[in-house]
């Protein structure tokens, strides 16, 4: 036998920008990204636009052509933006991923060229995807609007669309050129989408740091009252701790564990027996609830700071219960713990799930008890948390 034996290393660096009103004139901040290429001469680039975002911003694509037009030795806009579906619509509807390859053919979009994506995680996972598989990779420059873009799915390498009816079944590993968070597109999200991806921050925080955890106790009035200053901070700590993490010594997942994927294999699952009328915050927030209540019966975790998570979640506006929890097969078994076998297919191995010891680590199980995660359902079912005492000083 003769064998050639290859050895490769990549590096890979790539910026999460923090900025506000990225597209004002006197805003230079996409400007110096671009320029980090390191080219000369304006570069192509195609904006793929959220509907949603489209339609809260309707100025947005007239503030993108004065953008190109005031900087042309940097930006060479290509075409017309190309508006997509926002939402789960955007993962489900293979039509879309060919609308946008169809579109880097059509303008001439290369190797060398940018496809910016502007809008929630659905739609960057989407336009990842299509940067990822025309030319075999195009540089592709995010700009999530959303909490939950911006701390979370937006600035990591993952993207993706759903096949087969199973969630991002089709997608790969593709770190972007740069992430661009503005928060300036937070001013007009629906307060459901401005609490949904609190619950990432939360998921963090119970797995890798107990300090950010007791922050979001301090700050959970002002969160829920959409305080711009403490949802920065938030989004700025969670998503430093997604990156720490990323950096690490898996960033492709080639491995069995999902540390950061605490509470998603409900929550994926709940998506999917929901048809995604459940957003995937609010999902992440009841499978939190789930795995920290599993925790508590399987003695990991003490009843107390069960219920402080329990408490905190539910400060922050979230439902820690929806019938679609209980609904079962019709071998009568609970619809949901069909998710733990998707969610090991997804990776393969073996079966990898985040529980906690206690608030700020977490720790990995192999095995789940259904009998007792079906009673962890009814728990939540029935609990209500205890009447808070006040305690006043004087």
């Amino acid at each position: 036998m003769r064998t050639i034996q290859q050895a490769i290393q990549v590096q890979f660096t790539y910026g999460v920008h923090f900025t506000e009103g990225l597209f004002r004139l006197e805003n230079r901040t996409l400007l110096h990204v671009l320029q980090q290429d390191g080219s000369t001469g304006p570069r192509k680039v195609l904006f793929v636009i959220d509907s949603g975002v489209a339609e809260a911003h309707p100025q947005l694509v007239r503030d993108i052509a004065a953008y190109a037009a005031h900087y042309p030795e940097a930006i060479r806009s290509v075409a017309e933006p190309v508006i997509v579906p926002g939402g789960e619509e955007a993962k489900n509807n293979p039509a879309l991923l060919n609308q946008l390859v169809e579109a880097v053919h059509t303008f001439g979009v290369c190797r060398h060229s940018y496809l910016i994506a502007i809008g929630g995680g659905a739609v960057l996972d989407l336009a990842g995807f299509a940067a990822a598989i025309a030319h075999r990779g195009i540089r592709h420059v995010r700009i999530p609007t959303t909490v939950l873009a911006q701390n979370d799915s937006g600035v990591g390498v993952k993207n993706g669309i759903n096949s087969f009816n199973k969630k991002n079944f089709l997608g790969t590993f593709a770190p972007p050129f740069a992430v661009i968070n503005d928060s300036h597109f937070l001013l007009t999200l629906q307060d459901r989408d401005w609490r949904s991806g609190i619950s990432e921050a939360v998921k963090v925080a119970l797995i890798k740091d107990a300090a950010f955890y007791t922050s979001l106790k301090q700050n959970a009035g002002k969160l829920a009252a959409r305080d711009m200053v403490a949802m920065q901070d938030q989004i700025f700590r969670c998503a430093e701790m997604h990156m720490e993490h990323i950096g690490g010594r898996d960033p492709f997942e080639t491995g069995s564990s999902r540390p950061l994927d605490f509470g998603h294999w409900a929550a994926h699952k709940l998506e999917q027996i929901t048809n995604y009328e459940l957003r995937h915050g609010e999902a992440v927030a009841i499978g939190i609830a789930l795995d920290v209540t599993y925790s508590a019966l399987t003695g990991m975790l003490n009843q107390a700071e069960r219920d402080d998570v329990l408490s905190l979640l539910q400060d922050l506006g979230f439902a820690l219960y929806i019938p679609a929890l209980s609904a079962t097969e019709p071998d009568g078994e609970l619809q949901i713990l069909r998710g733990l076998t998707e969610f090991r297919e997804h990776l393969g191995g073996e079966l990898t799930i985040m529980l906690l010891d206690r608030i700020g680590n977490g720790v990995e199980v192999h095995q789940i008890d259904h009998a007792l995660m079906t009673q962890a359902v009814e728990m939540l079912k029935e609990w209500h948390p205890q009447p808070r005492k006040l305690i006043v000083t004087t």
